[in-house]
Formats: structure tokens, sequence, C-alpha cells
């Protein structure tokens, strides 16, 4: 895999790191607008990149990469992957795919009508101890009981109370608890359970009608999900499953993972889940075996599942009427 890396935010960085230790990935060209060019021109002799791109097109036309990696603001996944397929390359989206349910629509029904491939990086759904919940799910019995919680107080909350409103705060950028750290939870429920009847968001709103924080109720037929997250707060993070037979819970952020509980009748162990390799690297190893296996149907798997995510994040939003401007 020939790769483009879109982008020079934090999460920009963090992959850089991560792909040091994946094979077969070669980061062979960079993509920034002209005022981030100092900072292109950094990451570039850090990670000894080639070549360096202003002009999105002029990327999209070279041989020299096959795929890109969209890491930038959540308004602008839809437009530089749409771009990105009709130039007959493959796409690697940060999450959440894409602002609206339709935008997710587009882009799959065009990369399965050129036959690309096109993912979304949601770091634990590749990761072992995801893969052994999924194991053991059925010694817990009927499930009665879930709950999620990603909460952390953002280094751009103090700014936005002065009304300093940086992206991840910015409806127009499609920012907001629910898509920014909520939309993790979701992944992890429906990726279990796969979409609930019901979907209810209770939201605590600033003063641009963004969400700062709130709950997502997901009801299934025979147990409720409630999925927590905040970024004007904190607490611990965690996700549980409360079964008739036991419980499980996983300790930790999706970015900073600890443990994995399980609980049964029979025992309660512990799983360390702290890594030595960077928590990207599973899914950037993930996507590298499924496109050089052109595996096209496990890609598909994992892009009907984003569906159905993004499904319920654009109905929980449009719950506590949370507008995204021309982004809705």
């Amino acid at each position: 895999m020939k790769l483009a890396i879109i982008g020079t935010g934090k999460i920009v960085h963090e992959a850089f790191k991560a792909l040091q230790s994946v094979k077969n990935i070669e980061v062979k060209a960079l993509y920034v607008r002209a005022h981030s060019i100092e900072k292109a021109r950094e990451l570039a002799r850090s990670y000894q990149v080639d070549s360096i791109y202003t002009d999105y097109d002029k990327l999209l036309q070279t041989a020299a990469i096959d795929t890109v990696y969209i890491g930038l603001v959540n308004s602008a996944h839809y437009d530089y992957s749409r771009r990105a397929l009709e130039a007959g390359k493959h796409v690697i989206i940060e999450k959440p795919f894409c602002s609206t349910a339709a935008q997710t629509q587009e882009l799959a029904d065009l990369a399965r009508s050129k036959k690309l491939y096109i993912f979304e990086a949601v770091t634990f759904l590749h990761a072992p101890f995801f893969k052994e919940i999924k194991r053991v799910l059925p010694e817990l019995g009927p499930i009665k009981i879930v709950q999620c919680n990603y909460s952390k107080y953002s280094t751009r909350y103090d700014r936005y109370l002065l009304h300093d409103v940086a992206p991840a705060f910015d409806p127009l950028c499609s920012g907001g608890a629910l898509y920014d750290l909520n939309i993790y939870n979701l992944h992890f429920v429906i990726g279990l359970f796969g979409e609930s009847q019901t979907i209810h968001y209770a939201a605590n709103k600033g003063f641009n009608g963004i969400d700062t924080s709130g709950i997502v109720s997901l009801c299934y037929p025979d147990f409720v999900a409630e999925c927590t997250a905040a970024k004007d707060s904190y607490s611990p993070c965690f996700m549980m499953i409360q079964g008739e037979r036991g419980w499980l819970r996983v300790v930790g952020s999706p970015d900073k993972l600890q443990e994995l509980e399980i609980s049964t009748s029979n025992e309660t162990r512990e799983i360390s889940l702290s890594q030595k390799e960077h928590r990207m690297v599973d899914e950037f190893v993930d996507f590298e075996k499924i496109y050089a296996e052109n595996n096209y149907q496990e890609m598909d798997d994992y892009l009907n599942h984003s569906l159905k995510v993004i499904q319920t994040a654009e109905t929980a939003r449009q719950d506590a009427k949370i507008d995204f401007g021309e982004n809705s």
C-alpha cells in the first residue's frame, strides 16, 4: 500500500508514529493547504516523506500513491474522500466517517461501483481485546444493561467558554461530543449488538448549539445501552456489559485502554490491554492485509458497520436538534 497522508493535525502525528511499525505501507506523500507548509516540511523531515503537495488534485493524479489517509476536520471528510475515490484511489478516513448518513452512503456506493477500498479508522474494532469480547459474550447470558463512558475535559473548552470556537466545538465543522467522543461508544455497542430499535440523545449544549456533553440511549428488544461522552467535564472512562450470568468491563478510554475484566459464575479474570506498539497499529495492519489479500467482503462488512453507526449518530443528533448547517 502506497499512502498519501492528508493533513498535519494531532491525529496525523499519531498516524505517522504508528505507521513506523507497519510493514508494507509506505508513506509516499503528504498533502497540506498552503498555510501549513512549514508543518508539512517538519513532518516530512521527521518521517522521510519524499513529496509534499498543496494541490490535492495534483496529488490524486500521481501514480506514486494508491491510497489516501484523511486526518482532517470532520466536515472535510466527505469532499476529500469523494474526490479521491473519483480519482481511483482507496481511502482511509478518520472517524466519524462523514457528517451525514447520506454522504456516507454516497461514498460507499461510489467505492463499491469502482471496486475501491474505503475504511473508517476506529482503533479498537481491530484490537485483539474486541475479538475476545465477541468470543466471551455468550458466557454472560442474556444481556440486560450496557454502559459506556468516554469523558475527558477538552483542552479547547476553556477557549470555548470565552466564545473562541475551535473546530471541535463548531457545528459547521461537524464538531461536538457526539461525533468526537461518543462515536466510539456507538461503534462499540453497534459492533457487538447491531442497530437499536429506538435512539434518544439528551445533550448539554453550549452557546452556539453544539453538544458539549450528553447521553445517547439505545433501546434493544431485551436490553438498554447508555452511551455517555463529555468534553466539558471528566470522569473515569469505561465500557461495561451486564448479563444474567456475568459481566465484563473495559477500563480506560479508547485511546488509553488499561484492562479487560470478565466475571462469570465460574471465574473472574483480568486481561492487560497495555500495548507495546502504538494503538493505531492494529487498524493499519488490518487495512493493509485486507487490501493485499483483495478481501473485498471483509472491507464491505466494516463499511456496513460504519453505515449503521453514522445513521445512529445522525438520528441522535437530530433528536437533540443539533444543526450542522450545510453539513446537515
